[in-house]
């Protein structure tokens, strides 16, 4: 059950993309959005490696808790602004609609994620821009720190009515796969419709894309399988979900270690690096 998602931010230009499905998602399971406010500590913002006497340290420590506050007071009007355009109501004593908490914490995001996620049901993250080192560690963080499903946004994307409409699940019988299955299943309940892309190498003994069908219907949720070809899964994996129409794509995450993927190039890497689309993982 859908009831509790967080929304960790900072100064990344990334706001109204995760806040805007956050609110889509909100809306649709008539859950609590909590954004969290990433500050960086003053001493994080101070010069490395510059000798400094004790008053020019006084004096810089002051001025980055200035400027600290004032992003958090201007991003806290933005985010006023963006929950109204969005649905979601930031009074705090708001009874019968779909509520928007701001708070603040102080630390690296990856820490701060890591803290507010295990009692989240679903962490939304923009997707990790490589080129600017941003973002990998907080959906690592997410994700093996936290232990929760991430939905993972696209930049400058925002949702439409189609959002979760038409589901897809990579599926490939893995321990992950199967975690990606488990806590998307009210996200199935609620669409239109659900694929299970099946494709590539299967894990040995892992159930079948026939068995994952069987187990939807237990639960009262139609799929359909569709099958995929290529020597790269996670390219046709994207591919697949954009031919058929797919709106939201939901997959395990690093099969292998993290450290392995990392190193020599796994599916989740490629697929976090190429995707257009939301993606809801869980590992």
């Amino acid at each position: 059950m859908i009831k509790s998602i967080l929304v960790p931010v900072r100064g990344d230009g990334m706001v109204a993309t995760v806040l805007a499905h956050a609110a889509q998602l909100a809306r649709k399971h008539d859950a609590k959005v909590n954004v969290v406010h990433c500050r960086a500590q003053a001493k994080d913002l101070m010069p490395q490696g510059v000798p400094l006497s004790d008053f020019a340290r006084k004096v810089m420590m002051e001025q980055a808790s200035e400027l600290a506050n004032r992003q958090e007071n201007h991003l806290r009007g933005i985010l006023h602004k963006l929950a109204a355009e969005f649905g979601l109501n930031d009074d705090p004593k708001a009874n019968g609609s779909v509520t928007c908490t701001f708070t603040e914490m102080q630390g690296r995001m990856a820490d701060v994620v890591k803290h507010a996620g295990r009692l989240s049901d679903v962490i939304v993250l923009p997707k990790p821009q490589r080129e600017r080192n941003l973002g990998e560690s907080s959906l690592k963080s997410a994700l093996y720190g936290a232990g929760r499903p991430v939905l993972i946004c696209p930049a400058q994307l925002r949702p439409d009515e189609t959002f979760a409409q038409h589901v897809a699940i990579g599926w490939n019988g893995s321990l992950p796969a199967a975690r990606a299955v488990a806590s998307s299943l009210d996200i199935m309940n609620g669409a239109d419709r659900v694929s299970i892309l099946t494709g590539g190498k299967v894990q040995a003994n892992g159930p079948t894309a026939e068995e994952l069908l069987d187990y939807y219907a237990l639960r009262g949720i139609t799929a359909k399988i569709v099958r995929f070809d290529g020597k790269d899964p996670a390219t046709e994996l994207l591919k697949t979900c954009q031919s058929i129409g797919a709106s939201l794509l939901v997959t395990g995450a690093y099969s292998h270690s993290h450290e392995t993927e990392m190193l020599f190039g796994g599916n989740t890497e490629r697929i976090v690096d190429q995707t257009e689309m939301p993606i809801l993982m869980a590992h």
